[in-house]
This record gives C-alpha cells, structure tokens and sequence, in this order.
C-alpha cells in the first residue's frame, strides 16, 4: 500500500484528481469505479474545473459506483444516482449510457446485482475504483462481517452507517434500512484503488487499516492484500502515524 500523506482536504482531492487523469487520459477506453459522500466531492470538482479547462474529456470513459440506497428513486435527493448527476456527471461530457450506478428499485434486487456484475466484467473490469473509509471499516456499504468474496449484493445496513448519513436526510427515520453495493470481491478486482481518507475522526481507523490484522470484522483490512492500493490521507487523518 502507498500511502501519499497531504496537508489537508483540499490537497488530498487535486492530488486524486491528477492521478485519476492520468488514467483518463492514458488509457483508450478507461473505467473508473466512482464513490459519493462528503469525501470525493473535492475531487468530482476538481475533475468538473480540469474538464472546463480543456485538460480531460470523459467521452471514452465507463464509470461503475460502488452502491445506491434500496427503495429511492432516481429523482430522490438522496439518491447516489441525483448525487451523481449533480456533483460530476452533468458537468462533463461523458456519454449517460456509459455511466452506471447499481439499481435499487424494482421486485427482483438480485437480478439486479447479478446484471451489475456482468456489466462490470463486459467493460473489463475497473481500471482505477475510489473508495472511502467508514468508521466501522465499512467499503463501499460492505458492512463488518461482510464476506471477502461478496460480489454485489443487498445490504442492511449497520446502525453506525444509517447514523452517518443522517446528515443528508431530514432525520435518521428517513435513511434507508437497506442498500445494494458492490462486493469486496468485486472490488479487489479493481487494477487500482485510490483509498481517500480526511478528518481526525477517521484516525484509528487508518490506523487500523494499515498495521491492523485481516478480518471480515474490519472490511477494509482486506486492501493490505491489494497489490495497488494508493491512500490518499491529510494530516489529521494520519496523525498516529
């Protein structure tokens, strides 16, 4: 694991930015696996303002997000689909056929898993995923105790997580039960994964990730086995070590 120590937020997202261009720009017909929340939206903008600038296009990309609520629909707020749209996707040039979020609606959720892991394998795999850290260690919505071999699949997800997202709901009552999201196994399949991790709070659990043993109880713990894996983490984030 690589591990890039920056001096804040702001230095952690131009700093994923340049090297999530550098596969855009590199690669003919590049997959990128996207992440949402709080922590990516430096570098979603930082991608929007290299695009205006001329500096990358997105017209050969394919993009696989890591997960969606179950039961919202595309036009709900909270949606990982509206959050897409708003925070990157309508602000760059890339094809709407070409970018994927898992779909948490309709009567059969487990066909809809199996159809997002064969979209996944026909575009080649996913050359560069985001991720994020939760407190409990969850990736993607893959909560502690989540199998290393899971591919996408539904979640319940933990109290932790549902008190997490809270803040984007008008109350913890509102935040789905339940998730779809792409498996740890799927995701280790990944060429590359681009770890980001900012803020204090989330110290022990890098701390954990990186000098922790390997256990389901901590998901996370199974990116020591990566062999390209690059955290990106300021300072606060880092502080233990």
């Amino acid at each position: 694991m690589k591990i890039i120590k920056v001096p804040d937020y702001q230095a952690m997202s131009e700093k994923a930015c340049e090297l999530v261009m550098e596969k855009v720009n590199t690669i003919e017909k590049p997959v990128l696996g996207l992440a949402t929340g709080s922590t990516p939206e430096g570098l979603y903008q930082q991608l929007i303002k290299k695009h205006h600038h001329h500096e990358v296009s997105f017209k050969n990309t394919t993009t696989f997000n890591l997960d969606e609520y179950v039961g919202l629909s595309k036009q709900d707020p909270n949606s990982y689909y509206y959050y897409m749209q708003e925070k990157l996707f309508k602000h760059i040039d890339i094809p709407r056929e070409q970018a994927h979020l898992p779909n948490g609606e309709g009567d059969n959720l487990q066909a809809n898993c199996q159809d997002y892991e064969q979209l996944i394998k026909a575009a080649g795999n996913i050359d560069i995923q985001l991720l994020g850290i939760g407190l409990n260690g969850h990736i993607g919505f893959n909560e502690p105790g989540t199998s290393f071999s899971s591919r996408t699949h539904i979640v319940e997800l933990d109290e932790s997580t549902r008190k997490a997202n809270a803040r984007f709901f008008s109350s913890l009552a509102d935040v789905p039960s339940k998730a779809v999201t792409m498996g740890i196994g799927t995701i280790m399949e990944s060429k590359q994964i681009i770890l980001l991790v900012s803020g204090e709070k989330k110290s022990d659990a890098v701390t954990r990730l990186i000098t922790g043993e390997i256990t389901e109880a901590f998901p996370a713990s199974i990116l020591q086995k990566h062999e390209n894996v690059v955290l990106i983490a300021d300072e606060a984030a880092l502080k233990d070590r």
